[in-house]
This record gives C-alpha cells, sequence and structure tokens, in this order.
C-alpha cells in the first residue's frame, strides 16, 4: 500500500475553508446573476438562494409568482444565506430582463428549447445571468422570448428532467466552472 492511500483523510477545519474560498474568489471576476421565475416551493427557493450565495450570485431577480427569500420555511432550507444575496421582484419576465441588461448583463435561460445550446456548449463567458423556471412548466414563452440565449443540461438517463434547485446549482457551476479553467 503506498502512503498516499494509508493516510486517512481529514475534512478541512473551518479556517482551512474560509482560507480556501478566499484562494477562489480571488481567481473569480465575472459577475453572476440568477433570475427565478415562478418557483413556488421553499424547499427549492432556499436551495436555490443557497447554491447562489455558494457561486457568488451579485444579484438575485424574482419574476411571475417566486415565493419571496423572506417566506419562513424559505429559510429552512436557505439555512442564512438568504442574507447574502440581494434580491428583488422585478415583476414580469420582461421588466426582469430589461432590469438585468441595466446592470450589464447577458441573460441565458436554462430550460429544453429545440434551439438551446448543451450548458457545456453555452455563452457562459462574462458577465451573464441565468435564468431558470417554475416547477412544473419551467421558463415562461416570455422568458424565453427574452433571454439571449438558451442552454440545456444534457441528460442520459430515463428522467425527462432535473429538480429546479438542481439544475440551478449545475448551471451556476458550470457558469464558474468555465471561468475558473481560463
Amino acid at each position: 500500500m503506498s502512503t498516499a492511500q494509508g493516510q486517512a483523510r481529514k475534512q478541512l477545519r473551518p479556517t482551512d475553508v474560509k482560507r480556501l474560498n478566499r484562494d477562489w474568489r480571488r481567481r473569480t471576476d465575472a459577475r453572476l446573476g440568477l433570475l427565478v421565475e415562478s418557483v413556488t416551493q421553499p424547499f427549492n427557493m432556499g436551495s436555490i438562494i443557497r447554491s447562489a450565495a455558494v457561486f457568488g450570485v451579485e444579484r438575485l431577480w424574482l419574476a411571475g409568482n417566486a415565493i419571496e427569500p423572506t417566506h419562513r420555511n424559505v429559510a429552512k432550507t436557505a439555512l442564512g444565506t438568504e442574507r447574502l444575496v440581494p434580491w428583488e421582484h422585478a415583476g414580469t419576465p420582461d421588466a426582469a430582463a430589461a432590469a438585468i441588461r441595466a446592470q450589464g448583463l447577458r441573460l441565458v435561460a436554462i430550460e429544453l428549447t429545440g434551439d438551446a445550446a448543451p450548458l457545456h456548449e453555452a455563452p457562459l463567458e462574462g458577465d451573464v445571468c441565468l435564468a431558470v423556471g417554475g416547477e412544473d412548466h419551467g421558463c415562461s414563452p416570455a422568458l424565453l422570448a427574452a433571454a439571449d440565449a438558451v442552454a440545456y443540461i444534457p441528460q442520459i438517463g430515463r428522467v425527462g428532467s432535473l429538480n429546479v434547485a438542481v439544475a440551478t446549482a449545475i448551471a451556476l457551476a458550470e457558469a464558474r466552472r468555465r471561468e475558473w479553467a481560463r
């Protein structure tokens, strides 16, 4: 047995995790936003907010009937991260898209459409805002029309789609991975 195999791995201490995260923040220049349209389940919104905080989303825009981060059941999953991501309810997808563009971000919807690019080929470079839609129907036609591009997450299983919170985390991670791989 080699020395590396024989040694027990230890989880990082909190101070080491902070140092590691600080190093990744130094490698991060691009601005990342998130538009959430009509996600109504508190667990999903809490998970989305937590992922947004993890990947350094600078602003969260809500559209449609999305549940607000201040809802008491959102906090059960967000675990305090709802305080770390500034947010606003922009109303309609068109109003949200206008607010996003006013901040200098391109809008890329995550949805299964005929013209969507696979996520790993999508235009995620630079300052971008990702958009996800509600649990049952995904992004609305209005949101898709307002988007600069559409991307989908390739799947090989027999399930037709991912949970919106999981899909959001994957898309946010890919946007950051692209930046860090440069």
